[in-house]
């Protein structure tokens, strides 16, 4: 039995039990998200989750994940060692409850833990129900504990099965295959970027990453003692992105238990990146802690620009967006009492914690600018910018308004529409080139598919404000075209069609115009993107035939296979058409190969990490060559083929 800061004791009487743990495998789905990659990896976070936990309560500083041979995971950490003393509700070992009982643990007001971002005590018992099998070493007091479950059963009693000096948890685990049937292999870089992330949120401490599953061990030691500082800096490095001024603004403050640390740097990008956490939780969805950062930030920018003559009497005030452009920003709370929306905590819903971080960022932000008027201009500057760009497109979204209302028909001329009105059932093509445009109109179905033609290169939206997307000649024939706005006017009840469609050739410029446009979707339109609206079409690389007989190859296996099947004793011919682009197709070829419902290829882009996304982006299409480099070196091991 150990003490814990404030006296009370962390054993068997702090393991307080909740329910069951009967529905976790009928619906693994509520308790870790999905049973695709997401999930799997889930489980690998709520096992290091608890190690953090002790961390946070003073007793963690080193934390090794091993990715073992057969994707086994095992997490060691140094912390007191889950407590094995008899349990007085249930009467077996509480370590026993905390891998068997759902809502099981030390985080419900027993005394174990102040600030925990495990708050379900799910973690634990969800990985035991979901694996084929773990195993758990307890090492406390000078003996060294044992059990192992299947299918989150015991299959033996808890033993000691040795003397120690050591301290701390051993778990390791297997997932289930019968749960996660897509796979069970895990991806060290996603793994990497999550233990990074814990790194950077408690100083100090070290995490060790070692991938088993080859003949050399790769390993990544993250130990950060600049903390969220570090994590600035290490955003700004690896997107290459220059900052405006040297210092990495950081301030911190605490309220009662409650703590707020704030580390902020302005970058020459246009978009801002603000990320949230609350007890190492990334808050996907913000809260109230982001909305104090925000409004503080805004306010203390347009008091202090007002308070020295920047901003006269007849100027407006500047707006959140302004005040934000180009800003990274890591907002980290930690509290006793900490309040998720779901399982998934995306979002925080604690009050007294907005209070907490707006008056911390007000007051330190505002006294940081008086002490540094140099580094205050600079932002402020870029924030006038921001301000005179978004007044530049007020006018021209205007502009373009009223042109459509003096047009005889405000859609685009070349827009061939489909009769359908129900957007559930409607589909735009966005076509590269006239050629293939006329092919697409002539074979479509008129009644649900309409076509939109494009030709050359579109504007990089990654290296331009909103003012140059509005009369861009060839953006706003899609803005327009889709009815549902961009930026903060966007409003997908409006979206014309249900099914957005980049359709473009299958060579180097093809892949172009489809990034760029994907840039365009994700940064003034991403609830298309969030919510499913965009497809890439998949024209096939190769036409197949001999006589009457036609097959259509999407790659170089398909091509082959296909020619000995049409071929199989090897005494004909068979010819093989490689089509360079969409407009060597006929409109019956395009129809079939790449519109037909009943038989196209498409791929839905799907976005389940907008952090992620958010930094592709930016290294791809972004100033900066030598990230791109990287990315693309370190990428191109999953490129199969590049007959381009």
């Amino acid at each position: 039995m150990q003490n814990t800061p404030n006296g009370q004791n962390y054993d068997e009487n702090q393991i307080q039990v909740l329910e069951g743990l009967e529905a976790v495998r009928k619906r693994p789905g509520m308790y870790i998200g999905s049973t695709g990659p997401k999930g799997l990896h889930h489980l690998v976070y709520e096992i290091v989750d608890n190690a953090i936990d002790e961390a946070l309560a003073g007793y963690c500083s080193e934390i090794k994940v091993d990715i073992l041979p057969g994707n086994v995971i095992r997490v060691t950490d140094n912390g007191r060692g889950i407590p094995v003393g008899i349990q007085p509700k249930l009467g077996i070992p509480a370590v026993t409850v905390v891998f068997t009982v759902l809502h099981a643990g030390g985080k419900f007001g027993g005394g174990g833990y102040k600030v925990s971002g495990g708050l379900h005590g799910v973690g634990a018992s969800v990985v035991n129900a979901l694996s084929t099998w773990l195993e758990v070493e307890v090492r406390h007091e000078g003996k060294r504990y044992y059990q192992r479950f299947e299918r989150g059963h015991a299959v033996e009693d808890l033993k000691v099965i040795g003397e120690t000096d050591e301290v701390g948890t051993v778990v390791a685990f297997q997932a289930d295959p019968e749960i996660f049937k897509e796979s069970t292999e895990y991806d060290f870089d996603v793994l990497l970027t999550r233990l990074r992330e814990q790194a950077f949120l408690n100083a100090g401490i070290r995490i060790v990453l070692t991938d088993r599953r080859q003949a050399e061990p790769v390993q990544v030691e993250l130990e950060y003692e600049g903390g969220i500082r570090s994590f600035v800096e290490h955003i700004h490095t690896r997107r290459g992105l220059d900052p405006i001024h040297s210092d990495i603004i950081y301030f911190s403050g605490q309220q009662g238990t409650n703590f707020a640390e704030v580390a902020m740097q302005y970058n020459d990008s246009y978009n801002e990146l603000v990320l949230s956490f609350a007890n190492n939780i990334h808050t996907n969805d913000g809260g109230t802690h982001e909305v104090g950062f925000k409004n503080a930030l805004t306010r203390v920018m347009n008091d202090f620009a007002r308070k020295f003559g920047i901003l006269k009497d007849a100027d407006k005030n500047l707006t959140g967006e302004d005040v934000r452009e180009g800003l990274t920003a890591i907002i980290s709370v930690k509290m006793e009492d900490a309040q998720f929306e779901g399982q998934t905590k995306a979002k925080l819903g604690n009050t007294d914690i907005r209070t907490l971080v707006d008056n911390l960022v007000y007051t330190k932000l505002m006294t940081y600018l008086e002490e540094n008027p140099s580094v205050a201009r600079s932002i402020l500057d870029k924030s006038l910018g921001a301000a005179r760009a978004r007044e530049a497109a007020r006018k021209a979204r205007e502009l373009t308004r009223r042109k459509s209302a003096l047009e005889t028909a405000s859609l685009p001329g070349k827009l061939a529409d489909c009769s359908e009105r129900d957007a559930q059932h409607t589909e735009i093509y966005i076509v590269e080139g006239d050629s293939a445009g006329g092919s697409a109109k002539t074979g479509r179905d008129r009644r649900y598919q309409a076509i939109l033609p494009l030709w050359g290169k579109m504007l990089n939206v990654e290296k331009a404000r909103l003012d140059k997307v509005y009369g861009n000649e060839k953006l706003m024939p899609v803005v327009t075209a889709l009815g549902c706005g961009i930026g903060d006017e966007f409003d997908l009840s409006k979206l014309r069609y249900g099914k957005v469609i980049i359709m473009a050739d299958a060579d180097v410029d093809g892949s172009h115009i489809r990034t760029l446009l994907l840039t365009f979707f994700f940064r003034y339109m991403r609830p298309l993107v969030e919510e499913g609206h965009i497809y890439i079409a998949q024209p096939p690389l190769f036409k197949v035939s001999r006589g009457k007989q036609v097959r259509y190859a999407f790659s170089d296996e398909e091509r082959d296979r296909y020619s000995k099947e049409l071929n199989p004793d090897g005494n004909g011919k068979v010819d093989i058409q490689r089509y360079k682009g969409l407009g060597e197709m006929d409109p019956e070829q395009l129809w079939e190969t790449t519109m037909d419902p009943q038989t196209r290829t498409m791929l839905k882009v799907e976005m389940e990490d907008a952090t992620r996304a958010d930094e592709i982006f930016t290294i791809l299409m972004g100033d900066k060559v030598a990230p791109r480099r990287e990315f693309i070196e370190t990428n191109a091991k999953y490129v199969n083929n590049l007959d381009i």
